[in-house]
């Protein structure tokens, strides 16, 4: 079991690597240093409250879905963050490139991927079609997060997991309340 942990983890690194050694592009460090923020905090109840204040019906129970995944999603992010304080991959790995002032927290798992599919998947559920869009640009927030050297790809599979699944959750909690 050691041996397979040892393995998963160097595999692990090396996708690491692979992303993160592209940092020096200026045009794909800008999109991802930018994109990175549809999954932050500001972004994600600003645009959601946005959703809930000036949407109606359907619209506007799906934003409110969205809003309690969001909310709900960050119980086992943060939960998860104490039990296993795992290191940022710039701190734990050499020759990583990271921008300046980091977060310092741990790193597992990813709050801002989490933060995005806990967001999406309640609109995505409401309508298909807005998938073609909205999962792609959560894919991109999850990768930013490995390629800005802030998280291993774990870190944001586990993220899209909480987040897709507390969305789900969220959804079928909501929208049979106001049928």
């Amino acid at each position: 079991m050691v041996k397979l942990l040892a393995n998963f983890y160097e595999f692990e690194c090396n996708l690491f690597r692979s992303v993160n050694r592209h940092f020096d592009r200026k045009y794909v460090n800008f999109f991802f240093r930018n994109i990175t923020h549809v999954g932050g905090a500001t972004f994600s109840i600003c645009t959601l409250l946005l959703f809930i204040i000036f949407s109606n019906h359907s619209l506007k129970h799906t934003a409110i879905a969205a809003g309690l995944s969001l909310a709900l999603s960050h119980i086992p992010v943060t939960i998860a963050k104490k039990l296993y304080p795992r290191r940022r991959p710039y701190l734990a790995l050499d020759k990583i490139k990271v921008a300046t002032n980091p977060l310092k927290d741990h790193s597992f798992p990813s709050g801002h991927t989490t933060a995005i599919f806990s967001s999406i998947i309640p609109f995505v559920l409401f309508l298909p079609t807005l998938g073609i869009l909205l999962i792609p640009l959560a894919l991109c927030v999850g990768i930013s997060r490995v390629y800005l050297g802030l998280h291993y790809p774990s870190d944001v599979a586990v993220g899209m997991i909480l987040g897709s699944s507390t969305g789900l959750f969220s959804f079928l909690l909501i929208i049979p309340l106001f049928s």
